[in-house]
């Protein structure tokens, strides 16, 4: 498995991995993968907006998002890394959020898919990254852990309990 940027050529693998998360009636994970009413055209647009940090949406953060595949194109999951930390990012959402199509779960792909963002999220100059989950999906909390990811503590988000943790980046 790799991780790549969203590109042209993965547009009808992209429709895929889409279609899967509305057969299972469940939003994209993480949004930064969701079209919201965009072609894929313009939502490439976007996400590269959002990279760039002097074009980046004031009501956002610069982050990159990467796509994981597997040898043959399929898209296994997507990954989000938020170069910097707002408010609500530092209390509820962290450094990094990622998700795993419905049917390659548990499978040890978001562990996998994690171990290769975080030299990318050093690249970029974080040496300390900060990933949340909600305190029920204990998958992703397995998947933080065994990244490294050290609880800090448990913050209530409307009515969930979301756990923080923080990976070193060595």
């Amino acid at each position: 498995m790799k991780l790549i940027k969203a590109n042209k050529e993965m547009e009808k693998e992209y429709y895929k991995f889409v279609n899967e998360w509305q057969d299972y009636n469940e939003e994209i994970i993480p949004s930064s993968a969701r079209l919201f009413d965009m072609s894929y055209e313009k939502w490439l647009e976007y996400t590269y907006e959002i990279e760039n940090k002097e074009t980046c949406p004031k009501h956002w953060v610069p982050a990159v998002t990467y796509f994981s595949v597997d040898e043959s194109g399929k898209i296994i999951g997507a990954i989000n890394i938020r170069m910097r930390l707002n408010d609500y990012l530092f209390n509820y959402g962290g450094h990094i959020g990622y998700g795993i199509r419905p049917t390659e779960r548990k499978k040890g792909y978001a562990s996998l898919m994690l171990s290769l963002a975080l030299p990318i999220a050093k690249q970029i100059g974080i040496d300390k990254v900060l990933i949340t989950c909600d305190k029920n999906n204990v998958g992703s909390a397995k998947t933080i852990i065994a990244n490294g990811g050290i609880l800090e503590n448990e913050v209530m988000e409307d009515e969930e309990i979301v756990q923080r943790y923080w990976i070193e980046i060595r």
